[in-house]
């Protein structure tokens, strides 16, 4: 077992679901979180100190995550926090060690975190769930969407986002429903949204809750009546659906497995010769990880520490490079390259690139 305090070693507390409806990313997350790790240690590691990570588990409850995360930073165990978790788990480990340790949080989010020492290296709406909405209304011709999602704040101030953001567009938003984390019968909503005026659906359901929805939505008969769009929906999600419940199916991200991008192709390579044929599914979700470890030694690199006060002296509009393309800084959030995909099966099919970094 290493010693996570020894001043040689700087230790990362990787928080990533490995149960509950989001546990589906797990593996994904786990491995490309181990390869950034190797490929770091194989260097000079962070700051000059060979790296470890600290897995925490988190899928559980928000505030049982946020206690773990807060006694190992405490203890003095872990330096840094990084991952793919929810918002809600974000928002509590914010809560409980916000501002003593930088936190670079890798998932989709819904646009801002004020925390000091907090990157959001993730996609957000303005960058991808808005300029697919506009892609699909072009070409697919759905103008009227209704969202649905998981009861937390991803979700909802997402939705409530987008529908702001197309109030004064072709498309709009029509209804807006929101279900608890780990619901498994959709049968009244996908009743309900066969008796909308809608043309899609915006898909803001996690991990399994996706998959089940998927199967049921598939089995109702509406997947040529209206597509769906998701942030969320990735190779894991298609895997555990099936090819027939991802008929219809569009999903936004800044990486998919098979992107044809110089970047992306080394990663793919990277990661597939490490971890072999069988290797979890390589998905914006478990890259994710990979990107917010890479964040953590960049930031250090610039600023040649991993201290909140540090992170305060990274220049906003700093570029740098990472399997998703260029990325831009843009205070504490991150401009990236997005896509849009469409479910060809078991994997899916780049259609176009929908943001670009300026």
């Amino acid at each position: 077992m290493p010693h996570l305090c020894d001043d040689e070693r700087l230790s990362v507390a990787l928080v990533v679901p490995l149960q509950g409806p989001t546990g589906i990313y797990g593996p994904s997350c786990l491995a490309c979180g181990e390869l950034a790790v190797e490929q770091l240690n194989s260097g000079t590691g962070i700051v000059g100190r060979q790296v470890d990570l600290v897995v925490v588990d988190g899928g559980r409850d928000p505030a049982v995550v946020a206690a773990e995360v807060g006694q190992l930073v405490d203890g003095g165990r872990v330096h840094a926090v990084a991952g793919w978790h929810t918002s809600a788990v974000r928002q509590a480990i914010t809560r409980r060690v916000g501002g003593r340790v930088v936190y670079a949080f890798g998932a989709m989010h819904e646009g801002s975190d004020p925390t000091p020492g907090v990157f959001l290296v993730g996609e957000r709406p303005i960058n991808q769930l808005l300029p697919a909405a506009h892609w699909m209304r072009e070409e697919l011709g759905v103008g009227r969407w209704a969202v649905l999602g998981n009861d937390y704040v991803f979700p909802r101030v997402t939705g409530t986002t987008a529908r702001l953001a197309l109030e004064d567009t072709p498309s709009e938003v029509v209804s807006e429903t929101y279900v608890p984390l780990g619901t498994s019968d959709f049968t009244a909503v996908i009743d309900d949204l066969a008796r909308q005026p809608v043309d899609g659906v915006i898909m803001l359901l996690m991990g399994q809750d996706a998959v089940h929805f998927n199967r049921q939505f598939a089995r109702s008969g509406l997947t040529a009546q209206l597509p769906r769009l998701s942030p969320a929906v990735e190779e894991n999600t298609l895997l555990a659906g099936g090819p027939a419940a991802s008929e219809g199916m569009y999903a936004a991200a800044a990486y998919f497995d098979g992107l044809a991008t110089t970047e992306s192709s080394a990663l793919a390579r990277d990661y597939y010769a490490r971890w072999g044929r069988w290797a979890p599914a390589l998905n914006a979700v478990g890259e994710s990880c990979y990107e917010a470890i890479m964040f953590l030694a960049r930031l250090g690199e610039v600023t040649g520490s991993l201290s909140v006060a540090a992170a305060a002296t990274l220049p906003d509009g700093h570029f740098y490079s990472s399997p998703r393309g260029l990325m831009r800084l843009d205070g504490n959030l991150v401009d990236q390259d997005v896509y849009l995909a469409a479910a060809d099966g078991l994997g899916f099919r780049v259609e176009q690139q929908i943001a670009r970094v300026h």
